[in-house]
């Protein structure tokens, strides 16, 4: 008994795998961006409040810091006890600048792994077979 010969699959359906294919890949590529927005958006809110409480924190501990002193030296040093505050702020205030800076500067790119994972594609497109 003799078979008949496969049939060969047609230009449609080949376009329709090839659609499919590409659909997947952009689902997947919009999922993980997803995903790593609503990481970075969690992210930068637990940062804001640690800085804000941090901030908060810092400011009345130099405020009742700076009001002690001045109240201790009122009589003999006034001027030069404020002097030597604003002095220490602005160098603590440029230093934590630059150091915020620097942290900034070293954090990894937003969205690296979409990034790269569209990289990829492109790659594997581009590659001649």
């Amino acid at each position: 008994m003799a078979h008949p010969p496969p049939d060969s699959p047609g230009f449609m359906s080949t376009l329709r795998a090839l659609g499919e294919a590409l659909l997947a890949s952009v689902h997947d590529r919009v999922e993980l961006f997803s995903l790593e927005l609503q990481e970075e958006k969690f992210r930068l809110i637990r940062i804001l409040l640690w800085v804000g409480a941090a901030f908060f924190a810092g400011l009345m501990a130099l405020l009742l810091g700076s009001l002690t002193l001045v109240y201790l030296f009122w009589d003999s040093a006034r001027l030069a006890v404020l002097g030597g505050l604003t002095a220490f702020y602005g160098v603590t205030f440029l230093t934590l600048v630059l150091t915020l800076r620097r942290f900034l500067a070293r954090q990894l790119r937003p969205f690296a792994g979409t990034l790269q994972e569209l990289a990829a594609d492109r790659a594997c497109i581009r590659k001649p077979n």
